[in-house]
């Protein structure tokens, strides 16, 4: 194409078709042969580029809606009854009420542009906006708490604050969703699993173990110990180290999801499991000796020793059957961030496994009511009885 002042019919219609197709003015200017400028100055005599035709989705409310629901307003209408003559959900026309003035502030125009307003994007992350919020999280997240306790919680201690709430799905997009990150990338590793997705299931590993003598099985098990409403019920297994040549014990109240760590330092046999947990179980309140669920390993093949020396009845679950002591399961996963798969534990002293004890029973838990577990404990424990 010729350069110079004149544009031909043809030029004037490639640029237009170019800018309207999302083409920046600088490259129309190239591909055609012709100087930005020109550009510009075709784009202008034509009008400019039209605005992006915005299509609403027949789920969202129309302005001719909201004028109706507006009017009927005025006429006293209830919402439900506006709602059905709009052939709307009457939580539709809750909703839309609530979000823009009430019944006596509701004006159609003021909620169209909000409603306008409310639907652009991308939108700038709440973690982003409120610092104070952002901070809050982050301590929580180093702490290891989940993304779900750290919502719960937060809404737990500021009732009266939405400012100071966050959803759990907003905390792992400002973690993992590119063009969303308000937390710091790092902190991603305190999540139990240390991965941005969930990987599926694998199929369980063939049961190779042997049996153990005189098992009483998970189905003697009284029926208190299932609905968790009497204390002192314990689900147990060991958490393995490196090469499976050392490991600790993992013990969880059903009722208050109390966790207990417990050194081995005569290694994992049967009589060495044994002593350690019935000595740190005898320390406890004897309402909070009860029972104890364990898995079928070999290392609770002394069991009956045990039950002489605590009193505590031990059950075993069926083959294959983890979600039998589904609190053990849980804990053990959330060790896992403390003690990855490889770590050598017969070098953790017990002072550390306290320490590690006490931060999981410090973390808020959604079926005690976002209370934590010293908080269930220590209720347990003074109660009469």
């Amino acid at each position: 194409m010729a350069h110079g002042p004149f544009v031909t019919a043809r030029e004037r219609s490639e640029i237009r078709r170019r800018i309207l197709s999302g083409e920046r003015p600088k490259d129309v200017a190239s591909a055609l042969g012709r100087s930005p400028s020109t550009v510009h100055t075709v784009v202008c005599q034509a009008g400019g580029v039209p605005p992006h035709r915005v299509h609403r989705s027949g789920l969202r409310l129309s302005l001719e809606e909201r004028e109706e629901i507006s009017r009927g307003l005025t006429a006293g209408q209830s919402l439900r009854m506006i709602g059905a003559r709009l052939g709307r959900a009457p939580s539709t026309i809750v909703r839309e009420v609530a979000d823009s003035g009430g019944r006596s502030g509701y004006r159609a125009w003021h909620a169209e542009r909000m409603a306008g307003y409310r639907a652009r994007r991308p939108k700038q992350a709440k973690l982003a906006t409120n610092p104070w919020l952002r901070l809050t999280v982050e301590a929580l997240l180093a702490r290891r708490w989940s993304p779900e306790q750290i919502a719960a919680r937060l809404r737990h201690d500021h009732p009266g604050q939405p400012e100071m709430w966050v959803s759990h799905e907003t905390i792992y997009q400002s973690l993992f969703v590119q063009g969303r990150g308000a937390l710091r990338a790092e902190l991603a590793r305190w999540l139990r699993t240390g991965r941005t997705h969930r990987r599926p299931l694998g199929r369980g590993r063939a049961d190779t173990r042997g049996q153990i003598p005189d098992m009483v099985l998970i189905s003697e098990r009284p029926a208190e110990v299932d609905d968790r409403a009497v204390p002192g019920h314990w689900e147990g297994d060991l958490l393995m180290g490196r090469g499976n040549h050392s490991a600790i014990g993992t013990l969880v109240e059903r009722r208050t999801r109390y966790v207990l760590l417990v050194r081995l330092p005569s290694g994992r046999s049967a009589a060495a499991v044994r002593d350690a947990l019935a000595e740190r179980i005898v320390t406890l309140p004897d309402q909070l000796r009860r029972s104890l669920t364990w898995d079928r390993g070999k290392e609770m093949a002394d069991h009956l020793g045990f039950t002489v020396d605590t009193g505590v009845q031990v059950y075993f679950c069926d083959p294959h059957s983890p979600w039998q002591r589904g609190s053990n399961e849980n804990t053990n996963g959330l060790l896992r961030q403390y003690f990855p798969k490889g770590t050598d534990l017969s070098v953790i002293s017990q002072e550390q496994l306290d320490d590690v004890a006490r931060e999981l029973n410090d973390r808020p838990r959604q079926p005690l009511g976002w209370l934590n577990p010293s908080e269930a404990f220590a209720e347990v424990v003074a109660s009469p009885g």
